[in-house]
């Protein structure tokens, strides 16, 4: 399954003040809506959100259809927009569906066009008689049933309208909300990442070059640089628990179900050896299941990433937010580890 590349920050940053932009402009009403998708075309572009760059697309210039009906991609989006209309049909049962097409500034038009008809529907002003001051003189006719057909014909825009400005206000709140977290996020894993890193260089000096080569191959757009990325980080770890807990020959015995159980401190043992360190230092049982279960599933998924590259298949890795995600675990062990030192 191929990756769809991230957005870069720069472009999340954008995408960010984009929203808050857009948002302001439906709550304010300061656009008309047309140029309000066009905005939001690019914000979904912007965030690879590419069906809904497409819907905004076809939003803003008319969903495209043929004298056979709408394309089967174009009747997906069309669904998706919330276009689609039910209604029952004339045999007992039979539901009929079909979707509306118009762009938006087709609906603000047809309203505006209403507006201005409306205004010339209207039945001529009773006058009074010049003869007679006590007699008035009728309208020829009335436009009432016109006008009655303007209004039904505004309103039925004017709703349509509404739930396009409802679904583009919907989804530019969310994502002003996902990247308002996004940002957050971003942030607390920054200050973890620079107490890490300057203080990881004392007890592993090597590990500050393997740090950089993380970063670097995170950012490529090879599946194999991303692998090599985890494999920085199985190897940090190894230089940790070389720094905080060097290889021994002899067992350590604990007591585990109410037996004894031998663990290995070997070479190889590292993540054995930096749960014996943490035993070691740290007086919170919490802390030290907390800690010790993340340590062994992230060890373990580490060693199993390098017994596969070993092979030569880098098939463990699945894509780059599963390397994301180990590099950021490695992060968090790492920063625990160090706190018990300090």
């Amino acid at each position: 399954m191929s990756d769809v590349i991230p957005p870069s920050k720069e472009a999340l940053e954008e995408a960010f003040s984009l929203s808050s932009e857009i948002l302001r402009n439906i709550e304010l009403n300061e656009l008309p809506l047309s140029n309000v998708a066009l905005k939001t075309a690019r914000l979904a572009r912007l965030v690879n959100d590419f069906d809904v760059q497409r819907i905004m697309e076809f939003e803003v210039g008319g969903y495209p259809s043929t004298p056979d009906g709408i394309p089967q991609d174009t009747w997906h989006l069309l669904v998706a927009a919330g276009r689609r209309i039910q209604e029952k049909g004339t045999k007992k049962g039979e539901i009929k569906e079909y979707g509306f097409t118009e762009s938006i500034e087709s609906l603000e038009h047809e309203i505006k066009v209403a507006q201005v008809a409306l205004e010339a529907a209207r039945d001529p002003d009773i006058s009074i008689s010049s003869s007679n001051p006590l007699q008035t003189v009728q309208p020829p006719h009335s436009n009432f049933f016109e006008r009655i057909g303007i209004k039904d014909k505004a309103a039925k825009a004017s709703e349509r309208l509404s739930g396009r400005r409802t679904l583009i206000y919907g989804y530019v709140l969310r994502k002003h909300y996902e990247l308002k977290f996004s940002g957050i996020a971003d942030d607390v894993f920054s200050r973890i990442r620079t107490r890490v890193d300057s203080a990881i260089g004392t007890q592993i000096p090597t590990a500050v070059k393997k740090l950089s080569a993380v970063y670097d191959n995170l950012r490529s757009e090879n599946p194999e640089d991303w692998s090599n990325a985890v494999h920085s980080c199985r190897r940090i770890l190894q230089g940790l628990a070389d720094a905080v807990f060097p290889p021994q020959s002899e067992d350590r015995i604990v007591q585990s179900n109410g037996k004894e159980k031998r663990i290995k401190l070997g070479k190889d043992q590292y993540i054995n050896r930096i749960m014996a360190f943490i035993e070691d230092h740290s007086s919170s049982k919490r802390f030290n299941d907390i800690v010790g279960s993340h340590l062994r599933f992230i060890g373990e998924r580490l060693d199993a990433v390098f017994q596969s590259a070993q092979k030569g298949s880098h098939d463990t890795i699945i894509g780059r937010e599963e390397a994301d995600r180990y590099v950021i675990y490695t992060y968090l062990i790492v920063g625990d580890l160090l706190s018990l030192l300090s």
